[in-house]
């Protein structure tokens, strides 16, 4: 159904971050106005979408793009809702804290900037239509992004950005090779259910395999799939806001997103089985899921160590594209909400341990849960879900890939998810000792108030987003949980 809503969606951070750029540093109530005035009005159109999409109807907006007819396609249907939805509130949440965060310091106007034309970019790319807009919008994200990278200007935050470009434009250049090299084979197309390439000849099986490729790496960059990693860690030099926006929200969602968008809706997994592509994948997947939860083992700087939980994390999304099978698409497709809920929750707490008290490392937490003891609380919530301890959102994701696995026929799932629980829980539970039941060693390296907890406007967005990963876990069988709208796509993608 035609409709200018999809666009209004991208417009509504794309727009007030344009007029940011031009305020100037001590337009404080304007800046927040313009900030939480997009937020509001994205929800509001986020809304819309969804009421329209329940009765039948996905809103779609066509723009010319390619001399061949091809259009830059934004269109609402249930895999876009699922990601743009999340992006919409995780926006509301990280704003809030984002502008507590930088309060009184330099360059807000350039941070909030291009903070709003990041979202705008991760929503094109939830909301893409078909590969050449979906390749648009991601190099846009790419180019946002730097930016907040580097906004410290520090020689490590630099050198930090140069390895995020590398990384990031290397696999922004693959992705469109692949995106061009198939769109010559088979044409403009927009995604499709079941995929739109089953019907090219066989005599095409091996340039279909080396495109999946390309697309598979492009996007693997920003999924952080091992070896592709490298730029993650390097990246936690930037401020706790950015840090929350890539690994809940925008890069590292965008990446994976742009693989299920492949798998399922390009080749099509059925098709992908086929051809073979499924099984390396889903091999690329485990190998980094063990890694990541490894390396994280040894960090003990705080932000590191949720860096390299990260790339463990978000290879389950890529894993249960993977895995042939309903159940194991829901465990991945819910498991790109509940990692968001659960990762941003984390990392707020990190931030706020550091504006508070200077904490940084694991090692300076002793006795920091009696200090602070509600950014600990969802910290702990934040933990327990990414080791899979019900009622937390992340048992749910292990259960329906794990199922999913059994279901195909994949045992070998088991034993990664297995193994990855049992690292998960090394690397925080030490963690959640420290701060909860050892003494505090001495000062804190740096506090900054005598008492209390982390400013409300630091802590509130931390309580709401651990309160909604609960509350993702708990209420997951009701029909318009992140659980149920996975179930949604799920039977969309295999039986209509």
């Amino acid at each position: 159904m035609t409709s200018a809503i999809p666009l209004l969606v991208v417009a509504s951070s794309l727009v007030p971050g344009v007029i940011i750029f031009m305020l100037p540093e001590e337009a404080v109530r304007v800046r927040t106005a313009l900030n939480l005035g997009g937020v509001i009005v994205k929800l509001a159109l986020v809304g819309t979408m969804l009421s329209a999409a329940l009765h039948g109807d996905y809103l779609e907006t066509r723009l010319p793009l390619l001399p061949d007819g091809t259009p830059l396609l934004l269109q609402a249907d249930p895999l876009s809702l699922l990601f743009v939805t999340l992006s919409a509130l995780l926006w509301l949440a990280t704003t809030i804290y984002a502008i507590g965060y930088l309060e009184g310091s330099p360059h807000r106007s350039r941070f909030f900037g291009f903070f709003s034309v990041c979202v705008a970019a991760t929503v094109g790319v939830a909301l893409a239509g078909n590969l050449p807009s979906l390749i648009v919008f991601y190099e846009l994200l790419t180019l946002a992004t730097y930016p907040l990278v580097v906004h410290r200007g520090t020689a490590r935050a630099l050198a930090a950005g140069r390895t995020y470009l590398a990384y990031t434009l290397a696999g922004g250049a693959a992705a469109l090779a692949g995106a061009a090299w198939l769109q010559g084979l088979a044409g403009p197309h927009s995604f499709a259910r079941g995929g739109y390439l089953g019907a090219l000849a066989p005599e095409h099986g091996a340039a279909l395999v080396a495109c999946f490729a390309l697309l598979a790496a492009g996007f693997g960059v920003k999924a952080a799939l091992v070896p592709l990693h490298g730029w993650l860690p390097q990246a936690m030099v930037a401020p706790a806001p950015v840090s929350a926006l890539l690994h809940a929200v925008a890069v590292v969602k965008a990446g994976a997103f742009g693989i299920v968008r492949v798998v399922y809706e390009v080749y099509g997994i059925e098709f992908a089985s086929d051809l073979g592509v499924l099984a390396p994948l889903g091999a690329v997947a485990a190998v980094t899921i063990v890694y990541g939860s490894l390396r994280a083992l040894a960090q003990d700087d705080l932000k590191r160590r949720l860096a390299y939980s990260t790339v463990s994390q978000v290879s389950y999304i890529v894993l249960g594209a993977a895995i042939l099978g309903p159940v194991a698409t829901v465990g991945g497709l819910v498991h790109l909400v509940h990692q968001g809920l659960m990762k941003i929750t984390l990392f707020f707490c990190a931030g706020n341990l550091a504006e508070t008290l200077g904490i940084h490392k694991v090692s300076e937490m002793s006795g920091c849960g009696r200090r602070m003891p509600y950014t600990m609380a969802a910290f702990t919530v934040g933990a327990f879900g990414m080791i899979g301890v019900p009622p937390v959102a992340g048992f749910v994701s292990k259960w329906y890939l794990g199922s999913g696995a059994l279901a195909a026929g994949e045992g070998w799932v088991i034993a990664v998810l297995v193994a990855s629980s049992l690292l998960n829980a090394a690397y925080f539970l030490p963690v959640l000792h420290r701060a909860w039941f050892q003494p505090q060693a001495g000062r804190w390296p740096d506090e900054t108030a005598a008492a209390g907890d982390a400013k409300p406007s630091l802590l509130w967005p931390a309580l709401a987003t651990g309160a909604a990963a609960l509350a993702a876990g708990l209420l997951a069988g009701l029909p318009w949980s992140p659980l149920g709208w996975a179930k949604l796509i799920a039977v969309r993608e295999y039986l209509e």
